[in-house]
């Protein structure tokens, strides 16, 4: 028995239609709401909260491979929990930033509970993606409204990554051999400014969309005001404030696992246009 959790998010949901597509066997995917899930058909929908270990217990039962979004609830008492069911593989979703800015508060705790599921015991798989393309649809509701997209950093590319690549990774580890105890870095097939992400969607959508950068004082502000002051700070200094080589590097990790070229941020605007419309 597979159990995917966060099953109806941008990764999750991906990898149960892989899972479900390849015949990989009997799956579970978790939600809080299992009444609203809309899995494949023979995809055992779960209810359960990760800010409630206990309720992941009826969850765990009779489940080997395990598929998590580290920091979602309380990390250590989740792989506690999977390890006291008799779960023998975790695949975590983790961040590249556990590599290339391990002194940022947000990266540091990834590095934690990395370090949790490496002592737990169990077999595990760490896959460290960049940002997501989806990260863009921050962008949706202005480009809804004809407003401008307004960014800092405008011509820092970064190899933003699909999130059903960090799916179909997920899914090989989960189910193919030769995965266990291996940190995956993973990024997409190119490097795209949020200038170039712009002139894409623009051409998807088959009009202007207008676009303006902006200081980092001001996306400061902006930012702060969703996530705070220190995570806008980390956001910023990852977009453009304080890259490195490692960041900035595209890798072939996706179609060395999948044997399948990576998704192109144009891919998945045109999979997504329908959000900004």
């Amino acid at each position: 028995m597979i159990l995917v959790t966060g099953a109806t998010g941008n990764i999750g949901s991906a990898l149960l239609k892989e899972l479900h597509a390849r015949g990989a066997g009997p799956l579970r995917g978790l939600t809080r709401d299992a009444s609203r899930a809309a899995f494949p058909d023979g995809v055992e929908a779960v209810e359960g909260d990760f800010g409630d270990p206990a309720s992941l217990k009826s969850a765990l039962d009779g489940v080997r491979s395990l598929f998590l979004v580290s920091r979602r609830g309380p990390d250590a008492d989740v792989i506690d929990a999977a390890r006291r069911a008799g779960v023998e593989h975790l695949v975590l979703v983790s961040s590249i930033t556990a590599e290339t800015h391990p002194h940022l508060g947000p990266a540091g705790e990834n590095l934690a509970v990395e370090r949790l599921l490496k002592d737990s015991g169990m077999a595990w798989t760490i896959l460290r993606p960049t940002q997501f393309t989806s990260n863009t649809l921050m962008w949706a509701a202005s480009v809804r409204d004809h407003g401008t997209v307004r960014v800092p950093y405008a011509d820092t590319a970064l190899p933003a990554i699909h999130p059903a690549d960090i799916a179909s990774v997920a899914r090989v580890a989960l189910t193919e051999p030769g995965h266990h105890g291996r940190t995956y870095a993973l990024t997409g097939p190119e490097a795209v400014s949020p200038r170039r992400q712009v002139e894409d969607l623009a051409a998807v959508l088959g009009r202007d969309v207008p676009f303006a950068e902006i200081s980092r004082r001001e996306a400061h502000a902006e930012l702060a005001a969703v996530f705070g002051p220190e995570a806008a700070d980390a956001v910023l200094d990852l977009t453009g404030g304080d890259v490195n080589d490692a960041l900035l590097a595209v890798r072939d990790t996706v179609s060395q696992v999948t044997g399948v070229p990576g998704r192109s941020f144009k891919q998945w605007v045109t999979e997504n246009a329908a959000a900004f419309r």
